[in-house]
């Protein structure tokens, strides 16, 4: 029976899991990819598996008492930051609370557009991997309108400058406009819509960027651009579109940003929660869905993390931290050291920013 004080050292050093025995918090270990991208309080230092789990470890239902009784006064509840005092939260809170774009005026100019390609007019330069975000509005076909159809399409840049904006001719015949949802009448599907295989290849043209499909590679030196959105894979389905899903970022399945591993988060609640406003709310125009997902994935990009030089569990140089082989090395190692030699399981977009 192992003694109190040797229990507390199988504590785990990121989630404070106890376990009574070292080699079940060398299994817990194996099978957690706790590292240095997860959510972390900044007061107790504990490590969350996603924001929502971060967020309740601060502010309830059932928080920790001494994060909560600071995080009240000094914490900020869109981002989750705690500052050195009151004066500083204020502060920052002007800038962490975003404002919803004003669609009236941005909206009156692009109202009847084809395409805005602000990367043709801009001489073509922008930065390599920088993002591009898209949205749809889908219509319905078939007997019942269940199936979805691509009607309308948004791209936007990281400046939240339209990029490709236009109605799409659908390629079935539509059974349901699902007007109150999309906004798309049939009279703008008459008079201003774009063939689907003229749409694919414009769309591919902006994201490839002069880079042949086959050719894209993760990592520096490729010219193509990072895809944001959310739920994009039906999205890229319903315009017949093939993207590398490395070169995907996906706000609806991005670990820290969903409930647990299986469950997501509405766009509609990412941006309440982490964005500070509302969207959805009459508006249904695509480039809001694109402005909202552009300010996530840039949100989640500027977290600093501490740089190494292989970051992820799936890095050759890593399948061998946690091998059974080493097991009984690592019943010797402090919970402190295997954290230190764990990786995370899940591609940290903090990780974009040095791409370029």
């Amino acid at each position: 029976m192992d003694h109190p004080s040797e229990t507390l050292r199988h504590k785990c050093a990121a989630c404070f899991r106890q376990f009574n025995k070292i080699e079940h918090l060398v299994e817990h270990m194996r099978l957690s990819f706790h590292s240095l991208h997860e959510p972390t309080c900044s007061l107790c230092h504990k490590h969350c598996r996603s924001f929502e789990s971060l967020r309740e470890h601060l502010i309830g239902p059932l928080p920790k008492q001494e994060c909560n009784n600071i995080f009240g006064t000094r914490g900020c509840k869109i981002c989750l930051a705690i500052f050195e005092s009151p004066h500083t939260l204020r502060l920052h809170q002007e800038r962490c609370q975003l404002r919803s774009p004003n669609f009236s005026q941005i909206m009156a100019r692009f109202r009847n557009m084809g395409i805005c390609d602000k990367l043709t007019s801009d001489n073509g330069r922008m930065r390599r991997h920088e993002a591009v975000a898209l949205a749809c509005r889908m219509v319905g076909g078939g007997s019942d309108g269940s199936l979805d159809i691509c009607a309308r399409v948004c791209l936007i840049d990281e400046k939240e400058t339209i990029i490709f904006s236009t109605y799409v001719n659908p390629t079935l015949p539509i059974t349901n406009y699902r007007l109150e949802s999309t906004g798309v009448g049939p009279e703008y599907l008459r008079d201003h819509a774009m063939p689907l295989k003229q749409v694919q290849k414009k769309i591919q043209d902006i994201l490839c960027n002069g880079e042949p499909m086959w050719k894209i590679r993760p990592g520096v030196g490729g010219k193509a651009r990072i895809l944001v959105g959310h739920g994009l894979g039906d999205h890229l389905k319903t315009l017949q579109i093939e993207y590398p899903p490395f070169m995907i970022r996906d706000t609806a399945n991005y670990p820290p940003l969903m409930k647990t591993s299986k469950l997501t988060n509405s766009l509609h609640y990412l941006t309440q929660a982490y964005l500070g406003y509302d969207i959805q709310n009459g508006n249904k125009d695509p480039y809001e869905d694109c402005v909202a997902t552009m300010r996530l994935y840039m949100r989640m990009r500027a977290q600093v993390h501490k740089i190494e030089e292989y970051p992820l569990a799936s890095d050759p140089q890593n399948k061998n931290n946690f091998a059974i082989w080493k097991q009984f090395e690592l019943e010797r190692m402090s919970p402190e050291q295997m954290l230190e030699i764990s990786r995370s399981d899940y591609y940290c977009w903090c990780l974009d920013s040095k791409l370029n």
